[in-house]
């Protein structure tokens, strides 16, 4: 992840068995059942890249990471097609799979969408993210509803798509400004979120308003409260829905796969930003299983894998779970593997390796044997 994203989780931070077996509970008994983890188990990693290192600095940083189990690189160029297309052939020829990573609905320091002040959504206390963000400066949300912001979103996802080399296109910040943050992070703001407040519920822009108006024939904007309109909650999910399938057109149209790194699982993705990831049109998601910032405990990872498992069930979505290594320690790492291998993930996703110990590397390594 880059810089931007470094500092989000950062502030997150700040305030915040390898049973192959899993308790299921119902009204009336306590079962186990047992969830065979997939034949092949892929391990990713994100990583950020730039102009200035060299070739060979990278070549050799693939390599380490290829020695070291890991099979997949989610690249962050900033959406740069040149820079994409100038290291995947570095990454494929160590061996390692490349998926385009780009942050998606929040923009930050976009040229292009920062000419374009409509482009932004609008908090229901009327702040723009163009100009008031929401939490911290780089939260620059483009608004799905307004048809050029998404035509230029769209243009991103195919510029990375053309790309040889690349397997798939991988969607980050695919949703809207958290309407509820994690636990940990409330202290720091001085916040309780027991409701929706309007100073972090979007998308009020008038682009968003008038689409919904035009369906339901009812302005959100003059809702006594808006959180429990279904309608006006579900049109917003089906905004970031629709964005997704018009994605996965796209890059399936090149011949690419689409992922996206998401919220833990879909309940909760669903509660806290508006992204209902299981009923998108998409190949893989890798929902961000970053256990400590929800004040959880390990065994947690496991819990939400198998949520979202169930929940893609009869679905042709992949699911990979993302850990966070710099909480983890080396015997936790092992076990946070083994918890998403157990509760039948298709690979594990981690942020990040230029963080990461010799001694973690060698329990990745020494976990695919």
């Amino acid at each position: 992840m880059n810089v931007l994203k470094i500092a989000f989780l950062s502030l997150l931070l700040s305030v915040v068995s390898c049973d192959k077996t899993v308790k299921t509970e119902t009204a009336s008994e306590t079962e186990t059942a047992t969830i065979e983890a997939p034949a092949k188990f892929k391990y990713w990693n994100w990583i950020t890249v730039g102009h200035k290192k060299s070739d060979s600095a990278y070549t050799a940083h693939f390599n380490k990471l290829k020695s070291n189990g890991i099979d997949a690189v989610l690249m962050n160029t900033g959406a740069d097609p040149k820079l994409l297309k100038r290291l995947a052939p570095l990454a494929n020829k160590a061996g390692l799979e490349v998926h385009a990573w780009m942050f998606t609905t929040n923009r930050p320091g976009d040229s292009i969408a920062l000419q374009h002040p409509e482009w932004y959504m609008v908090s229901r206390s009327g702040k723009s993210c163009f100009d008031e963000r929401p939490y911290v400066n780089y939260y620059q949300w483009l608004s799905p509803s307004h048809p050029e912001a998404r035509k230029h979103i769209l243009s991103l996802v195919e510029g990375l798509s053309k790309v040889e080399g690349v397997a798939s296109v991988h969607l980050d910040y695919i949703r809207y400004p958290d309407i509820y943050l994690p636990i940990g992070l409330l202290p720091k703001y001085d916040l309780k979120q027991e409701e929706e407040l309007p100073d972090f519920d979007f998308d009020y822009s008038d682009a968003s308003v008038e689409k919904f108006m035009a369906l339901h024939h009812k302005d959100p904007r003059k809702m006594e409260n808006p959180a429990i309109d279904i309608e006006w909650k579900n049109f917003r999910l089906n905004e970031i829905k629709s964005l997704v399938n018009e994605a996965y057109d796209v890059v399936h149209k090149h011949n690419k796969k689409l992922s996206a790194a998401v919220f833990p699982y879909p309940e909760m993705a669903d509660h806290m930003v508006r992204q209902r990831w299981d009923k998108w049109k998409i190949d893989m998601v890798l929902p961000m299983i970053y256990y400590n910032f929800y004040n959880e405990e390990l065994d947690w990872i496991g819990y939400a894998t198998k949520q979202g498992i169930d929940d893609l069930e009869g679905r042709p979505t992949e699911l990979h779970t993302g850990l966070y290594t710099p909480k983890l320690s080396v015997p936790d790492l092992k076990s946070a593997i083994q918890l998403a291998k157990d509760n039948g993930a298709n690979g594990v996703a981690f942020f990040d390796d230029y963080s990461m110990s010799d001694e973690q590397f060698e329990v990745i390594k020494n976990s695919k044997e």
